[in-house]
């Protein structure tokens, strides 16, 4: 069986300097083709498909504003919203289920869906943080609409999955871990280790001080996401996969290199091999530098294909802080 993916650009889906553009996918656009993976073609997603996560009144206030009222500002990361963003939005939203369709039918081994805008900022009542529906939750509950009874949540999006953590707050069929950065003033905010204490080992946050890099990634990978997935058995692994955490992102300030993104690749797919018969599906959420999306994107049809291998050597400048005490913390909070 083969890789897939979907790739949905949106280029109306643009504002005038803002870090969420079109064009932090046109690097990895001119590659796309050199890959060992079959483009497939995303279908809009339904209004019933987005409301297995979102409150129908969001869904109709903002096909409102972004009908009459855009372009705009719809809140303050800034999240914005022009003509063509609703229907943008359920495109991408698509463009993940076909995948994961795809992947559940048999017909793909794994994927990876390359969409934008942004999803898992987005909370089941408003849109925020780039994001206008949450892209990997929708995709989630179609895969347990197919028959599915257990999905994970693998998020190393720089930022906090916090609208993935609250669509599945209460869940218990899907299973949530979110590494992140953490420290005072640092969107959104949420994401610290105690914040669901009633789904210990299914919700599971991991707040990371600046410049954590490859070698704490390492570490997290095999003390916490390697636990949390045997915890929970799920039977596919969805990877929320921000390439923002890179070193030289323009808007964060973590510490991964592309050895990095193709270490943690390769980890998340060894343990969707030995848990869920290889079920995987990697969505993308941020990454505001060109050239990092596209070689982190890179590493990922590495994972999946086992094919090829990463020529980048871009190592991060900066020392590692020692974060075993706070991987330790995770792990006592959880029983790991």
């Amino acid at each position: 069986m083969k890789t897939v993916y979907t790739f949905v650009s949106s280029p109306n889906h643009v504002y005038p300097d803002h870090p969420e553009r079109p064009a932090r996918l046109d690097i990895l656009e001119s590659r796309l083709k050199s890959f060992d993976a079959d483009l497939m073609e995303a279908k809009p997603a339904t209004r019933e498909e987005i409301a297995y996560v979102h409150n129908p009144k969001l869904i109709s206030a903002l096909e409102k504003v972004c009908r009459e009222d855009a372009p705009g500002i719809i809140d303050y990361a800034p999240t914005y919203v022009t003509k063509s963003s609703f229907d943008d939005a359920l495109l991408a939203v698509g463009g993940v289920i076909t995948c994961v369709r795809a992947v559940i039918r048999g017909d793909a081994k794994n994927a990876f869906a390359i969409v934008r805008p942004p999803g898992h900022h987005a909370e089941p009542a408003r849109a925020m943080g780039f994001c206008i529906f949450n892209n990997v939750a929708i995709a989630a509950c179609d895969a347990l609409a197919q028959g599915l009874e257990r999905v994970a949540i693998i998020d190393y999006d720089a930022h906090h999955g916090n609208g993935t953590q609250a669509a599945f707050l209460n869940d218990r069929r899907v299973a949530f871990l979110s590494a992140h950065q953490y420290q005072s003033g640092f969107y959104p905010g949420t994401g610290w280790i105690e914040d669901a204490p009633h789904a210990k080992q299914r919700i599971v946050n991991v707040p990371l001080p600046a410049y954590a890099g490859d070698q704490v990634y390492e570490q997290v990978a095999a003390k916490i996401f390697a636990p949390f997935v045997e915890s929970f058995q799920p039977q596919m692994i969805f990877i929320s996969i921000g390439f923002d955490a890179h070193w030289s992102d323009p808007i964060t300030m973590l510490g991964l290199s592309t050895a990095g993104y193709l270490m943690l690749a390769k980890k998340v797919f060894a343990l969707a091999e030995k848990y869920c018969d290889g079920k995987i599906v990697f969505v993308l959420e941020g990454g505001y530098d060109p050239m990092n999306v596209a070689n982190g994107a890179e590493t990922v049809f590495i994972a999946e294909t086992g094919k090829g291998e990463s020529e980048t050597s871009d190592p991060s400048p900066r020392k590692e802080p020692d974060c075993e005490s706070r991987i330790d913390e995770v792990r006592k909070w959880h029983g790991f």
